[in-house]
């Protein structure tokens, strides 16, 4: 039995996009759907209370990080991620290779695995397919990832080709190390970059793997918006039609609107907790700059279309203060708002393919956000 089922409940007949649920053993969420990162055990500055109230049903937590500190066996002895961050709905865990091969010239790469030195203290390390899966068993999220590389853009054919090549047999490894199937499921990574034949090598060769989902890997990493889709317009068909996909990274509105018309189930990105804290907030009418001068006498919400606690509670004005004075508070409201308004932005796509609608939704949303 695998522990992570899609159930397929309607298609957009504008779109194509699909309206679904996942069913993980933490309980199910809905499709497309966004997913806050909470890089180390915590999405930051937000309680799991908060991540209720702007209705996170699923949250990302980071292999790599979790395993240089505190350990994964520490966060296992603590009843795994759910009971160590007080978490008790569905998470899912990527398998590290991102950050590990973020690391440029701190890690080496060989078919056994990869040799790399900690970003905190320069310690050497090794992490294989098999160790990647180990940790993830640790950490005990429903939603495990196997191991992969995530080449750069712009990238060699032939380097991406023997890549992805490498990171199917990886694949392989993984899935043939992981048990506990009824627990924990394994979705694998379609790579190859921004070549059209490797994405679709990548996806086919990982299809006879027969994984209970598939993420698609190594886009939105600096090609052009036209180019990503084009990578989805190419793989999004060859992946099963009863299984979730999962776009990785990818967290701006328009990316998440023009993913779901193309039939992606789930997203993830630090972007709005990131710009938060850079005092940037997501609104209706397009970014807005909150600590800019102009809003020193602004009284309005950050967003006045927005329901979150600090759009109800507070002004412009007052948020560009406590940011401007280095209180925690201010971004934790900008924070607060930026994921409400990426949760609240799924909840709508789902409503617009459930009246089949999302292509006008698009257009609407596209005018009014300030997109071409």
């Amino acid at each position: 039995m695998a522990a992570v089922k899609y159930e397929l409940i309607k298609t957009c007949g504008q779109t194509g996009a699909r309206l679904g649920r996942v069913h993980t053993p933490h309980g199910s969420f809905d499709t497309p759907a966004f997913m806050p990162v909470g890089t180390q055990a915590t999405v930051k500055g937000m309680s799991p209370a908060e991540l209720k109230d702007v209705e996170a049903q699923i949250i990302l937590s980071n292999t790599y990080h979790l395993y240089m500190r505190p350990g994964s066996d520490i966060v296992r002895e603590a009843g795994g991620l759910h009971g160590f961050m007080g978490w008790d709905r569905p998470i899912l865990t990527d398998s590290g290779g991102f950050q590990v091969f973020s690391l440029g010239g701190m890690r080496s790469i060989k078919e056994e695995g990869v040799t790399f030195k900690s970003h905190i203290d320069g310690s050497s390390h090794f992490i294989s397919p098999e160790r990647a899966i180990e940790i993830q068993n640790d950490l005990g999220a429903d939603i495990i990832m196997a191991f992969d590389e995530c080449i750069p853009y712009p990238c060699d054919y032939n380097y991406a080709k023997n890549s992805l090549e490498r990171t199917s047999r990886w694949a392989k490894r993984c899935r043939d190390v992981h048990s506990d199937t009824e627990r924990q499921s394994l979705f694998g990574i379609v790579q190859g970059g921004t070549f059209k034949d490797l994405r679709v090598q990548s996806a086919n060769e990982l299809l006879e793997l027969d994984f209970p989902g598939y993420a698609i890997g190594g886009l939105s990493v600096g090609e052009p918006a036209a180019e990503m889709y084009d990578m989805l317009d190419v793989t999004v068909p060859l992946l099963p039609g009863d299984k979730p996909r999962y776009l990785m990274g990818v967290g701006s509105p328009d990316y998440l609107i023009e993913g779901s018309i193309r039939g992606i189930d789930m997203f993830d990105c630090v972007l709005p907790t990131r710009i938060g804290r850079n005092g940037t907030v997501m609104t209706g009418a397009g970014r807005i700059i909150i600590r800019d001068a102009k809003y020193a006498r602004d009284y309005s919400p950050m967003d006045p279309e927005c329901d979150c606690y600090a759009c109800k509670n507070f002004t412009r004005s007052y948020i560009r203060h406590l940011i401007k004075a280095g209180e925690v508070l201010g971004i934790r409201l900008t924070t607060w708002h930026n994921l409400r308004f990426l949760l609240n932005l799924m909840k709508n796509v789902r409503e617009a393919i459930s009246e089949d609608r999302l292509g006008d939704f698009r257009n609407k949303f596209f005018s009014a956000f300030g997109y071409k």
